[in-house]
């Protein structure tokens, strides 16, 4: 993908992951998956943070059967994926409601009023509804909060193809994955850089040639 100068007002759709991008979520997530994962001991708990650290972005559901098939080497069975998910929710929603918000959102908004704005998260799609809503952040997304257990790429995909996502369109994201499911759906792509947990993230952005921003209140101010 070439290096992008980012016209603002050239795009139709600004697409944000959430995670490190909307939201300082991503140390929140990190030690979630490690305090869940801790019951079948430390060892475990920590493959599955570094598994998580890896693939940022990826949803929960994926990370959770990783954890069972492949570290624990067990059968998947779906009550105990059941639990595992339901204390990682547990854990995870209050953190949500209370971690810090990306400065610059209402100013963005407001520099591109022509556009469409929707996230597309690993984060679980109910409960990313939840927090938006009684945080009073949804109303900036007027084409949907969209996450797991769908894929990115399956949200990207249908979103596209129904037409909710309009071209040209812009992915904000913090992570390998989102850049590649970005890339897949044919969509530009900036790197926010702040948050992230993509390790060596300057090579990662030099290597594909991206756009990278501190924080989304630098959008538009090249």
């Amino acid at each position: 993908m070439k290096e992008q100068v980012l016209d603002l007002s050239a795009y139709q759709t600004f697409v944000f992951d959430c995670d490190g991008v909307v939201l300082n979520s991503n140390k929140i997530k990190t030690q979630a998956f490690y305090d869940v994962a801790s019951i079948y001991g430390t060892e475990a708990a920590q493959t599955l943070k570094d598994y998580h650290i890896q693939n940022g972005g990826i949803s929960r559901y994926a990370k959770f059967e990783y954890l069972i098939t492949d570290i624990l080497k067990k059968p998947l069975e779906k009550n105990e994926l059941q639990q595992l998910l339901g204390n990682f929710a547990y854990e995870v929603k209050q953190a949500l409601m209370t971690c810090e918000v990306a400065t610059g959102l209402e100013e963005l908004r407001q520099k591109t009023k022509q556009a469409n704005w929707l996230i597309v998260s690993g984060g679980d799609q109910a409960e990313l509804r939840e927090v938006f809503a009684e945080r009073g952040l949804d109303h900036y997304f007027d084409r949907g909060i969209f996450g797991s257990p769908a894929t990115k790429d399956t949200i990207l995909e249908r979103e596209l193809n129904n037409g909710n996502i309009t071209k040209s369109a812009l992915f904000i994201g913090d992570s390998k994955y989102d850049y590649q499911a970005a890339n897949q759906a044919g969509l530009d792509f900036v790197f926010i850089s702040q948050w992230t947990e993509v390790m060596n993230w300057q090579l990662f952005c030099q290597k594909n040639k991206l756009t990278c921003k501190n924080l989304i209140n630098e959008l538009g101010n090249e």
